[in-house]
Formats: C-alpha cells, structure tokens, sequence
C-alpha cells in the first residue's frame, strides 16, 4: 500500500528557508512515509504525539529540526 503526502504552500515556503542538508533529510522521509507509512521507528527521536500525529528528529543539536505529521484518514 502506498500512502499519499500532502502539505500546504505554506511548507514549500518554509523549506527553502531551511539547510540544504535538512530539506534533503526532509524529502528522505517524506519518500519513506509515502512507501512504508507514517511510522517511522528507523528515524532519530521519533515518536507517536498521540493516536494520529507523529514527529521525528531531521537534526539534532542546534539548531534542531523536528519534522511533525498527521495521519488523516480520507476516503
């Protein structure tokens, strides 16, 4: 099963703000959620916030980049 990504404009905007590195490390794992799924154990700190929304590290240090998700179920 193969599992559909979506952001808003607003995103694109903020991630050519970022590091090269990070918005490399951030496709990375858009590409894995859209393969595999929003869990993601193999990545740095990541973590289920509650029943539907998950976050992991991009990098740690400082600055720190978390990348947060929601899994939304539309039919």
């Amino acid at each position: 099963m193969t599992w559909s990504v979506r952001w808003k404009r607003r995103l694109e905007r903020q991630l050519e703000k970022l590091p090269e590195q990070v918005q490399i490390t951030f496709r990375t794992l858009v590409y894995e959620i859209e393969l595999f799924g929003p869990v993601r154990g193999n990545w740095k700190n990541y973590s289920k916030l509650s029943k539907t929304l998950h976050h992991c590290h991009l990098k740690c240090g400082r600055p720190t980049y978390v990348a947060c998700w929601e899994v939304v179920d539309i039919l």
